[in-house]
């Protein structure tokens, strides 16, 4: 497994951004005018958000919508047909989709366990993919997922849309000038108070009408439903993102985003070295993932931190949440809101207006996913630069889960600890498998 990850990610250094050629499938590139035809699997919260962003590409034919849950996949054909998109195909099995070979590209927003899967599956399929962050839930599936697109000659982009913003790019040109110095320090955080009971201690019970519990979990463990595994209810993201069978808690889901912006900025390097705290300091409630989480990484040529805070609303830099670079002559913190420079001689100071048209994120990265497909190069969130930032948010929960710290062999991929080796490896639930 090393040394292949090693030989792809030698083949992405030498490609760079040419062309990934035409799919084996359909034969023919996307032109300028063609239609894409995108399919969803996946159309819960996250998963409608992405059918609005694609809908306002031109270029993009929405045409099949999947999910396990009866309700949201009538949700999500409605609002597709509203965005004028008639005829939508309505699937409860993504098997169907990617059997479909009227379907160029599947996006992917299922929940975090199936992500690299369906990716792998779709590659094989001819299809192009866009698929949410994280990429995975053990390192080895990352690995899978590169080697699929690369066998398969596919375009995967992942979500990490925060790259498509002008905010950030702004921040990557700074940090890349020389403006701050010389960074020794970044610091990636969140921030917030949640109520001390959490989501409570619902008991195990039969799943809701309408919902496929059995495929919902696919892979992972067989389990009984319980209420907050599931995690769906209004006014709330999913609470699957908080048991390790499925997802990796806060630092996955948000720290992703953040410590991805820290990997953009130095070239998708990746931590030396990891360790980690954290737990159930205050919450109390069936959950696994901690309320309250501190990791701490060493790249080649800086320390960086990521600060998990449930129980504590305290802004740091004037926000709640965001990615600081500290250098020798001044400090940048930059998040959705805009880049703040902070210097010892002029104070905190905004880099540029905080507009909208700065602001705006997910349409450019679904305009950028477009006109990959179309060209065949390499789009801005390609699949390898998220298995890079997922995989160093999925060692500080290892590190933090068995008392150890983690030394990274980037190379092969893999920790020296040859006892956390065991981590990595993907665990499935027959009879599904993972195979390029």
């Amino acid at each position: 497994m090393a040394q292949d990850f090693t030989h792809r990610r030698d083949f992405l250094k030498a490609a760079g951004s040419a062309a990934l050629t035409a799919s084996l499938f359909t034969g023919n590139i996307k032109g300028a005018n063609d239609k894409v035809n995108v399919a969803f699997i996946g159309v819960g919260r996250m998963g409608s958000g992405n059918v609005g962003y694609a809908a306002k590409v031109p270029g993009f034919e929405i045409i099949a919508v999947c999910d396990v849950y009866q309700p949201a996949l009538e949700r999500a054909e409605a609002q597709a047909n509203r965005l004028g998109f008639e005829g939508v195909k309505a699937r409860k099995d993504f098997r169907e989709i990617l059997a479909d070979r009227s379907i160029d590209a599947v996006c992917i927003s299922t929940p975090d366990h199936w992500h690299a899967y369906m990716t792998v599956e779709a590659c094989k399929a001819g299809k192009d993919v866009y698929v949410e962050k994280p990429s995975f839930v053990y390192v080895e599936e990352g690995v899978k997922m590169v080697e699929a697109a690369r066998k398969y000659k596919r375009v995967v982009q992942a979500g990490t849309m925060q790259r498509s913003g002008a905010f950030f790019q702004k921040a990557r040109e700074i940090v890349k000038s020389g403006a701050l110095g010389e960074i020794t320090f970044c610091r990636t955080f969140q921030a917030g108070l949640t109520k001390k009971e959490g989501w409570g201690h619902p008991p195990d019970s039969d799943p809701p009408a309408g919902l496929d519990w059995d495929l919902w979990l696919g892979p992972a463990p067989k389990r009984p439903f319980n209420a907050n595994r599931w995690g769906v209810a209004e006014g709330r993201w999913s609470t699957f993102r908080n048991f390790w069978d499925y997802a990796g808690g806060a630092m996955t889901d948000w720290g992703v985003h953040l410590l991805d912006v820290v990997q953009f900025a130095f070239d998708e390097a990746m931590p030396v070295s990891v360790a980690a705290q954290g737990g159930k300091f205050y919450v109390n409630d069936n959950v696994e993932t901690p309320d309250t989480m501190l990791a701490t990484y060493r790249y080649p040529g800086f320390i960086a931190s990521y600060e998990s805070r449930t129980a504590n609303p305290c802004p740091v830099y004037g926000d709640t949440y965001g990615t600081a670079f500290h250098g020798t002559k001044a400090t940048l913190m930059v998040n959705r809101g805009g880049n703040t420079l902070l210097s010892n001689e002029k104070g905190a100071q905004p880099v540029e207006e905080h507009n909208k048209e700065m602001a705006d994120m997910n349409v450019p990265h679904w305009k950028n996913f477009l006109e990959c497909i179309r060209t065949r190069a390499k789009p801005i969130s390609e699949i390898e630069t998220c298995v890079r930032t997922t995989a160093a948010c999925v060692l500080a929960n290892l590190a933090m889960r068995y008392g150890m710290t983690l030394d990274w062999d980037d190379k092969a991929f893999t920790v020296k600890q040859h006892e956390a080796k065991q981590y990595l490896k993907a665990k499935y639930r027959s009879p599904w498998k993972l195979e390029v």
